[in-house]
């Protein structure tokens, strides 16, 4: 009797490539704005002469829209089409662009910004499932490897751009960069990225559900950000708040009679609970780490935000490396061992920095970067095409939606906890700026090891199935 042979995978023609590169230009917008202005915070302080704490509301509101943003993604997908939800984000998007370059005040240009973070929070979401969509089943983790790379490269290409724009232009260029990408994007979508119809299944939107998650998230998040900034009274209010009003969404999305905004039930059913987990750990490994290299290059070695950018440029290098790799195992290799080496991985590049204190060479810290970015490149595409290939097509916007919210909330908690560690051992560590971030950094490892006790719960079997 002959032995059964797999048939070999779908092929990803110029044509899908082709809309995936057009779709990836908007997570490409979104994911470096939220690291772009970063560098340029001391010059937009001086320009409006606001305080360092006054203009950082320019990051934190951002984020905090994003957050907002994510959960309504998944339905306004399902309700209106995956292409036109994603055009119109597009559209908010620029908008918000455009204002915030012709901002008059610190406060005119944080209102703008919570404007730009509502079309960028749902770019990456859309995106991913309206690919996943037109790829179909057994194409979507051949070409989601393709497309995760970019939310990996966005913290090291962010500090780039933005200190090249400092150094030729003045600060709007920060904000108005994103108009000629955005319009590219949107006119090469109008001819080159098909419609998908609306889930045939229509849905009343949740609009319960969105009063308590998004506004508890938000506030969840300024919370944990009151705490990296010590100011105890607004941390206090804002996480106790925070967390009672996600307990009241919990409730709610449990007895509704409804479709609610995000089912809490989806994180208890194999696999999607275990993925939910790897998501949520990397994102706080990730920009957790994105937040402190470029704070040590800078604050630790003295180094400019351009020579801070060049030195985590590995990370990105080896992220790019990581992509081609998971991108030829993808279909062959059950995503349990894809997950697992990638954390293994990251762990291994992660102990260099917790020898700050000795001063390692920039060789060893590229050694480790490039490391690193091979291992978070092997954990988003197999845990998204875990998720992507098991679910109904017209149920992929809302768990889309959910993936993203759970990246970018571990993102946003993972820097506010690292961001109080570091405080604290700066404490104990009387100043001495090394060593405290290499304390810092064990916390990340800790970050991975969690992580890896819930990949362990990930499918055995391949992500495609003969």
């Amino acid at each position: 009797m002959s032995e059964k042979v797999a048939p070999p995978p779908a092929r990803v023609d110029a044509d899908l490539l082709r809309i995936a590169f057009i779709l990836v230009l908007g997570t490409f917008m979104a994911t470096v704005d939220a690291t772009i202005v970063s560098v340029g915070i001391d010059t937009l302080s001086a320009e409006f002469g606001a305080s360092v704490t006054e203009i950082q509301w320019v990051s934190t509101a951002y984020l905090l829209a994003v957050v907002a943003a994510v959960p309504a993604s998944g339905w306004l997908a399902g309700r209106f089409g995956g292409r036109r939800t994603w055009l119109a984000a597009v559209g908010v998007f620029l908008l918000g662009s455009a204002l915030c370059a012709l901002a008059w005040s610190a406060t005119s240009l944080i209102v703008f910004r919570v404007v730009q973070g509502l079309g960028g929070g749902m770019l990456p979401a859309t995106g991913q499932a309206l690919l996943a969509r037109i790829a179909g089943r057994e194409r979507t983790g051949r070409v989601i490897s393709v497309v995760s790379v970019v939310p990996l490269l966005s913290p090291v290409l962010g500090p780039l751009v933005g200190g090249s724009l400092l150094g030729v232009a003045s600060w709007p260029w920060l904000f108005l960069v994103n108009l000629p990408i955005g319009a590219a994007a949107v006119l090469l979508a109008r001819r080159y990225v098909p419609e998908v119809p609306p889930s045939p299944r229509r849905t009343a939107f949740d609009l319960r559900g969105a009063a308590l998650l998004s506004p508890g998230l938000a506030v969840l998040v300024f919370g944990l950000t009151e705490v990296a900034h010590g100011r105890t009274l607004p941390a206090a209010l804002g996480v106790s708040v925070g967390l009672a009003v996600l307990v009241a969404f919990t409730v709610h999305g449990l007895r509704t009679s409804r479709t609610p905004l995000v089912d809490p039930r989806l994180f208890t059913r194999p696999p999607f609970g275990a993925a939910a987990l790897a998501l949520l750990v990397l994102g706080a490994s990730v920009f957790g780490t994105m937040f402190l290299l470029p704070l040590y290059f800078q604050t630790g070695r003295g180094l400019s935000p351009w020579e801070a950018g060049l030195l985590l440029a590995p990370q990105g290098l080896g992220a790019a490396a990581g992509s081609v790799l998971v991108n030829r195992t993808i279909d062959k290799v059950a995503p349990r061992t894809l997950v697992l080496t990638g954390i293994a991985l990251i762990l291994a590049g992660t102990v260099p920095f917790t020898q700050l204190g000795h001063e390692p060479p920039d060789l060893v810290i590229a050694a480790a970067l490039t490391v690193r970015g091979v291992g978070m490149a092997m954990i988003g595409a197999p845990v998204m095409n875990i998720v992507y290939s098991r679910i109904e097509p017209e149920h992929l916007p809302r768990a889309s939606g959910a993936l993203n919210l759970l990246n970018t909330v571990g993102g946003s908690l993972g820097t506010a906890v690292l961001a109080v560690v570091l405080q604290n051992r700066l404490s104990a560590r009387d100043g001495d700026i090394s060593w405290a971030f290499g304390d810092t950094f064990w916390w990340v490892l800790g970050f991975c090891l969690f992580a890896a006790v819930g990949a362990t719960r990930l499918p055995r079997t391949h992500a495609r199935k003969p």
